[in-house]
């Protein structure tokens, strides 16, 4: 469906995101006569979305990224939508009990929030992680241990898997390289897509905190089934038509 002219940078640039995450490249030309703007603004577009590692700029367009990146590069993308979900996820963290969080910088950002609990047992195979709970007064921090995944800095392999076996959790907080409604998470690697499957399996339900251009998308590993989904938590309001496809599905925050 054409986009008028009317449509302003940030609704165009979703919608970049939409073409590239269905189509897999942009083509500079027909994205200009979509939206009705000249090929300069969606170049500024392009270069906006390249910028927050969302896309990949070529001749004449652009292409998906979707792959296996360091914490460090992955923790300034999509920042303030990060921040966002970390504080709509923050009141699903319970005061008490046990939770485990994943590796990803979404849920890293949600970490350094907690402040301070009664009682409150968190695993994670996160260094970053870990170190970002350090200062919460209240909480009792394990790091699961294992082979290191260094493209992704995460703890990975048979030891971190038996000793995440060790522990149950109320929840785990999550994240996700990618979420199609039909194939459910995927990630970046098998090895990360084994772990988050394990801390599932110890947890009696999962809260994913996932930003919005990861929605319709799909990575390299499968991972977890969209009906495994508790919540699932974006920087969109839960009225946002860009999640009437998961609306049915599991619950919105």
């Amino acid at each position: 469906m054409a986009t008028t002219s009317t449509a302003d940078s940030e609704e165009r640039r979703a919608r970049l995101l939409e073409i590239v995450a269905n189509e897999n490249v942009i083509r500079l030309t027909a994205a200009a006569g979509e939206f009705g703007v000249s090929t300069m603004t969606i170049r500024r577009d392009l270069e906006s979305l390249e910028t927050e590692g969302l896309l990949r700029r070529v001749r004449g367009g652009a292409v998906s990224v979707i792959g296996p990146r360091p914490f460090s590069d992955r923790r300034a993308v999509r920042l303030h939508a990060k921040e966002t979900i970390a504080e709509k996820a923050l009141s699903l963290v319970p005061h008490a009990g046990s939770i485990a969080l994943d590796a990803s910088t979404t849920v890293a950002t949600l970490a350094a929030r907690f402040g301070v609990r009664s009682g409150l047992t968190v695993a994670t195979n996160s260094y970053q992680t870990y170190g970002a709970m350090r200062s919460s007064h209240g909480v009792d921090v394990i790091l699961i241990g294992g082979e290191t995944e260094e493209i992704t800095d995460s703890f990975v392999g048979p030891i971190a898997v038996h000793a995440a076996e060790s522990l149950r959790y109320g929840r785990f907080f999550a994240s996700a390289s990618a979420i199609d409604t039909e194939y459910g998470t995927s990630e970046v690697s098998l090895r990360e897509a084994e772990m988050k499957r394990t801390f599932f399996r110890m947890a009696k339900e999962l809260v994913l905190c996932i930003d919005s251009s990861k929605l319709r998308q799909q990575s390299t590993a499968a991972c977890l089934p969209l009906d495994s989904v508790a919540v699932l938590v974006t920087e969109l309001s839960p009225s946002d038509p860009r999640l009437d496809e998961f609306r049915d599905r599991v619950e919105l925050l």
